[in-house]
């Protein structure tokens, strides 16, 4: 399961737990993205705090584990690269889940074409973007997409930076241990704020 994770919430543990459960998956790797491509034009919390984060909140789900290779890979991170990447443990097949604000932007994507050919793709649904965008994916993504749709859930990562740089609580929206986290490392207020 491929994010910024900036941070990570219960939307994303959902997501996961959901495609996990629908698509009888073995086991959900979340992986952070290192730097990412499609957000050049806000600041983004640094990868390490978007993967302690990450950590934290799947601690203790034991079908849950956390990926560093985007966040070691020098340069901006690509899916593509990252599948390839996981392509070389023998016997595996991979479904790669994004949400699906994402996946309708994937025509920007690196080498998109070449993602079906690597693994299953998956979209978790979101509050505010229609399942009728799908029809506008180019083909080849098309076809084999499997959708997951789980609980409305509106919740967003953007909506989680804002109420930290306003002061207002974000308890509940994400665990515990991320919130804490945010709170001792200061981020998100006023800018980043990073320590």
């Amino acid at each position: 399961m491929g994010g910024t994770f900036d941070p990570i919430h219960y939307g994303h543990l959902l997501a996961a737990e959901e495609s996990m459960r629908r698509l009888s998956l073995d086991r959900i790797v979340f992986v952070p993205t290192g730097a990412p491509p499609h957000k050049i034009n806000r600041e983004v919390a640094s990868s390490e705090d978007r993967y302690a984060m990450t950590l934290l909140a799947t601690a203790g789900v034991k079908e849950f584990s956390v990926s560093r290779v985007e966040i070691d890979r020098a340069g901006r991170s690509h899916t593509v690269d990252t599948l390839t990447e996981f392509l070389k443990t023998p016997g595996r097949s991979l479904f790669f889940i994004t949400g699906l604000d994402a996946m309708l932007g994937i025509a920007s994507w690196r080498d998109y074409a070449r993602l079906p050919a690597l693994c299953t793709l998956v979209t978790a649904t979101r509050p505010g973007y229609p399942l009728s965008g799908i029809d506008g994916l180019p083909p080849e993504i098309r076809e084999g997409l499997k959708v997951v749709e789980i609980p409305q859930f509106a919740i967003s990562s953007t909506e989680i930076r804002e109420r930290v740089r306003d002061g207002r609580g974000i308890r509940f929206l994400v665990p515990h241990l991320v919130e804490q986290y945010i709170e001792s490392r200061g981020l998100y207020k006023g800018g980043m704020g990073q320590a």
